[in-house]
């Protein structure tokens, strides 16, 4: 059990020096623990070399199987002691900043204080989800994730609209077509390291696409929504995120009559047959509070 609790550590960790840190013991007794371990295996788990640590296949493989193992004797020991079924033990949870800021962050502080035997980490990342390192328990991800190894389940109705402020749009006229963006000053989202300039609109059955150009664009939507309500330009943002612009007519949607795919919300997990009680518990807070509170535009 103490190598289980280790390489979970090491796993999830972005260097040796990080576990070490976080195992409270030197880097010189993490790496020849780490030895030790590959030794009795008999096989290599970590590349050794690389700035960031980076499993091998086995080395993922046995990651994934040992959190596993991690988690049931985890539950086991909390129904054993804790007669009243309360959730225990720690959550990580990873969400866009816009998104954990504004909504995933509150409901999971209201989450923790009705189960106080919980420890809940959130962090925030516009990064691409990167589940074979295991750095979360559940990711709030929007739209369909390109990973399908990943179990979903979907927490709210979302799409992505293009908007501009009504003094841009007085002053360079609104879009007739998708095609007439090319002429518009687009602010681009520069996230998840997705072909950001390429903005979809259309269904699955008809997908349509326009690359847009633009004098700014930020990896930060609150940022890129300021720039368009000072006027600066065409936005594509998330329909939870411009909807109380959009009611105030702080914002106008362009291209109305022209259909944009679904952006869903979702809570993902890794697929390996089991999801700890806590785990789940906190993501039917999720799903049962999260469309309310991104359909109160108060917020």
């Amino acid at each position: 059990m103490d190598d289980l609790q280790f390489f979970d550590v090491v796993a999830s960790s972005e260097t040796l020096t990080a576990a070490s840190r976080e195992l409270g013991c030197s880097l010189p007794v993490v790496s020849k623990r780490l030895s030790a371990l590959e030794r009795r295996l008999d096989v290599r788990l970590v590349q050794r070399g690389a700035r960031r640590l980076t499993l091998t296949s086995e080395g993922e493989l046995y990651a994934a199987r040992v959190r596993a193992i991690l988690d049931q004797v985890r539950e086991l020991e909390e129904t054993v002691t804790d007669g009243s079924g309360g959730l225990r033990g720690p959550v990580v949870v990873e969400a866009s900043p816009g998104l954990g800021r504004a909504h995933i962050a509150p409901l999971l502080g209201e989450f923790a204080a009705a189960h106080p035997g919980l420890h809940i980490r959130m962090q925030t990342s516009a990064l691409p989800l990167r589940p074979h390192r295991r750095e979360f328990d559940v990711a709030v991800h929007v739209g369909t994730p390109p990973d399908s190894s990943l179990r979903m389940r979907r927490l709210a109705e979302n799409r992505r609209l293009p908007c501009a402020a009504p003094s841009y749009l007085a002053g360079h006229g609104a879009p007739a077509c998708i095609e007439d963006l090319v002429d518009h000053n687009c602010i681009v989202l520069r996230e998840k390291e997705s072909d950001y300039a390429l903005w979809r609109f259309g269904d699955a059955d008809r997908p349509r696409h326009v690359r847009v150009h633009g004098s700014l664009s930020s990896n930060d939507g609150d940022v890129v929504t300021g720039w368009a309500l000072e006027g600066r330009g065409v936005i594509m943002r998330s329909e939870w995120h411009v909807r109380p612009h959009l009611e105030r007519g702080e914002l106008v949607r362009v291209l109305p009559q022209v259909p944009t795919p679904a952006a869903d919300i979702y809570a993902l997990t890794e697929d390996d047959g089991h999801v700890p009680r806590r785990v789940s518990a906190l993501i039917d807070h999720l799903a049962a509070h999260l469309p309310e509170r991104l359909a109160d535009t108060g917020v």
